[in-house]
């Protein structure tokens, strides 16, 4: 019987996090990174220093999953990771903006990190049956902690935005502690040597021989190639859609404090749709499974990123904007509601740190390449070639809608039946060592 604190607890952790997502990824450091090099520049330096931070954790995710198997546990690297990620975004705005990008970059890389011990905690707090509704109910509780993000941007303001990003870490840190105390892991594995170079070797070696053993998983390669694309648009709608709002607001004739006062509203609609919509894409998921529910997902992210892209070619008005919003926090809801449990399903029970890793590896590799392509884009088209900055954001939005198509086509022949998973004998490398 899985005790209800420990469901309660680990759901009010996706709260914890998203202070972090929405205030800090999403709305404040881009307003910040456009204060501090200006409007024309503001895309390609949030994409650089996006870029950097998801690239180191790109490249330790699977190393770090193969860690949390061998501890037997993943909580204490949720606790690191999230303890230096408090830290670090507590200093942002101290100093220069180059100490500022390389805070940024330290807690972006490990709020990334205890993204993927977190999601990997889910199989403790659900069963089979549950894990898409209690999946669905953490993103729906979750994006309550957009509202608190807003509320203290509101409260604190571009004006003293080291205070800002100070009570952004230390509501992160309240609303994380309940996961830390309460969420149990059964321990069921020996404990194994994890650190060091020979983990660090052995690690990698058996990373490479899952991906060149693919078809021992079913369906799991090309679900992680296919996530590249289509977490590659929305982890970029994440990183720039306050500055689209703020340049749309612009566009529209207000004044800065009023753009910014349009932006927070806009992102609240977003937020007020997508709490809701976790409820629901949860309960859709258990009863259709998550491939399918991914599916429609996809095709509701289509439709959204046409209109996008339309409100900055046309200079369509706010209101269109804000249904662009509503419909993209739906979307954001259903599919980390899907993707969750999709991956669950193709990874096998004693591997899952590790699988976890590959998963979170493939979305950190696309919030490199997202990021890089939006601001190459407006690079090219606004810098280069003297477009409105609107214009080349369509263009980008465009070009991220590609994404997500040609991710629908790569996972199309996936199946989520459950598998049957045989023992887990451990391998001579891997046997207890003291």
């Amino acid at each position: 019987m899985i005790p209800r604190r420990a469901v309660v607890s680990w759901v009010v952790y996706d709260l914890a996090n998203t202070i972090f997502s929405m205030g800090v990824v999403s709305l404040y450091f881009p307003e910040l990174v456009k204060l501090s090099v200006g409007a024309e520049s503001a895309d390609a330096t949030l994409s650089i220093v996006q870029s950097i931070s998801y690239g180191i954790i790109f490249l330790l995710s699977p190393l770090l999953g193969a860690m949390t198997d061998r501890a037997g546990r993943r909580m204490p690297f949720l606790v690191w990771s999230t303890a230096i990620s408090v830290t670090a975004t507590a200093l942002i705005a101290r100093g220069p903006f180059v100490s500022a990008a390389a805070l940024f970059i330290v807690a972006n890389a490990t709020y990334q990190a205890g993204l993927q011990f977190y999601d990997a905690l889910l199989v403790n707090v659900t069963t089979p049956e549950n894990r898409g509704r209690i999946g669905g109910i953490g993103v729906g509780v979750g994006y309550i902690g957009s509202f608190v993000a807003i509320a203290l941007g509101r409260a604190f303001g571009p004006d003293d935005f080291p205070t800002l990003f100070l009570s952004l870490a230390l509501a992160f840190l309240l609303f994380a502690l309940p996961c830390f105390l309460f969420v149990r892991e059964p321990r069921d594995r020996p404990r194994r040597q994890v650190f060091g170079w020979r983990v660090i070797r052995e690690s990698t070696a058996e990373t490479i021989r899952t991906l060149r053993s693919g078809r021992e998983y079913p369906g799991l390669l090309r679900f992680l190639v296919g996530r590249v694309f289509y977490t590659d648009a929305i982890n970029t709608v994440i990183g720039f859609m306050a500055l689209y709002a703020l340049n749309v607001a612009a566009a529209a004739g207000l004044e800065p404090d009023a753009a910014s006062f349009a932006k927070d509203m806009i992102m609240l609609g977003a937020i007020s749709c997508a709490v809701p919509a976790g409820f629901v894409w949860g309960r859709i998921a258990d009863r259709i499974g998550p491939k399918r529910t991914l599916d429609a997902v996809l095709y509701l992210w289509m439709g959204t990123f046409v209109l996008a892209a339309a409100v900055g070619a046309f200079e369509l008005s706010l209101g269109w904007l804000a249904l662009v919003a509503c419909l993209a926090g739906v979307g954001l809801a259903g599919t980390w509601s899907a993707d969750r449990p999709y991956m669950l399903r193709l990874a096998p029970p004693h591997r899952i740190g590790e699988f976890y890793g590959l998963y979170g590896m493939v979305g950190r590799f696309s919030a490199i390449t997202g990021p890089a392509l939006w601001g190459l884009t407006t690079y090219l088209l606004v810098q280069q070639s003297g477009l409105p900055v609107l214009m080349g954001e369509a263009a980008a939005i465009v070009v991220l809608l590609a994404m997500i198509v040609i991710g629908y086509v790569i996972l199309r022949p996936v199946s989520d039946a459950p598998r049957h998973w045989g023992d887990d004998p451990l391998s001579s490398s891997d046997r207890p060592t003291l």
